[in-house]
């Protein structure tokens, strides 16, 4: 039976819950409701929950405006689906290597792992190195394997679930029965480490989804190969420069007024994170029960 302490434990714990939850949602409420808000309504009351004036021409100019948005959706979700696919497949047999007890040289692996989380060969050496060497200029590649060398965090997370959550005793009954390491892992650890790997999916699945610095970096000439983030980051760069420049451009206060200049970035924000509103309640539980088991210290 709850104490009285309990209780009010309790209630002041969901006080607090509720209270950073509305924190969360509020904005996106707010950022939602302006992407629908009529442009110049917006700049006159700035933002409301409750907008005079309702238009939807902040979508039809991203739509309309010459820019293929659907191609570059296309393009983000299979970047994102490849990218996470790969992503998995190193960073699980990686950590499923330096789990073992006994493997020679498991020190030095797990030190090279985690002084990628501090180190890194730089800007300039990375680009010399993916342009000169391997060639991944203005190619979709140049999206795909600059973000694709495994998260050292990711790594010896999932290490820590192998760890602490697949038992030795599953594993030598795999090898007793003639189980190789390979299969043991693929038919024994990985089902086993399912809400991890579902984590781990969904850390990659957004960096490749949010991702515009490599297409902004190796993609010079082939705007045709941009993700949706690229795009957007390059519409909204248009605007800018046409609104600081408008006293130097022909009849360009003509053009500017039926451009929704704030509007439209609000409704670009909206269009590039509604797959990952829509896919994260997919993942929820897996995602919260792989950081708690995955975080345990073995």
């Amino acid at each position: 039976m709850k104490t009285r302490e309990d209780k009010i434990f309790q209630f002041t714990g969901h006080i607090i819950m509720i209270i950073l939850s509305a924190c969360a949602l509020i904005p996106l409420v707010l950022l939602v409701i302006s992407s629908f808000t009529d442009n110049n309504t917006l700049i006159r009351n700035g933002y409301s929950f409750l907008p005079e004036k309702i238009s939807f021409y902040a979508y039809e100019y991203i739509f309309t405006s010459g820019n293929s948005v659907i191609r570059a959706y296309g393009i983000s979700i299979l970047l994102t689906a490849l990218g996470t696919c790969f992503s998995l497949v190193i960073t699980t047999m990686l950590a499923y290597t330096i789990s073992k007890r006994y493997l020679p040289g498991k020190g030095m692996l797990t030190f090279l792992v985690f002084f990628t989380m501090l180190f890194n060969g730089g800007l300039v050496p990375t680009y010399m190195n993916y342009t000169h060497t391997f060639g991944l200029k203005n190619t979709f590649w140049g999206l795909l394997i600059p973000g694709l060398l495994m998260n050292g965090f990711n790594v010896l997370l999932m290490k820590s679930y192998f760890v602490t959550g697949v038992p030795d005793e599953i594993l030598e009954a795999a090898y007793i029965d003639g189980a190789s390491e390979f299969k043991s892992f693929y038919k024994v650890a990985l089902p086993l480490a399912k809400p991890v790997v579902a984590t781990i999916g969904l850390f990659s699945g957004i960096a490749y989804w949010n991702d515009w610095q490599n297409g902004y970096i190796y993609l010079t000439k082939r705007t045709d190969l941009y993700s949706i983030q690229n795009l957007l980051n390059r519409m909204i760069q248009n605007i800018q420069f046409l609104t600081q420049n408008a006293t130097n451009i022909t009849n360009a206060n003509v053009g500017l007024a039926s451009i929704p200049s704030v509007s439209v970035r609000m409704a670009m924000a909206v269009v590039g994170i509604l797959p990952v509103i829509i896919i994260y309640p997919l993942v929820q539980n897996n995602f919260v029960k792989g950081i708690t088991l995955g975080g345990v210290k073995g």
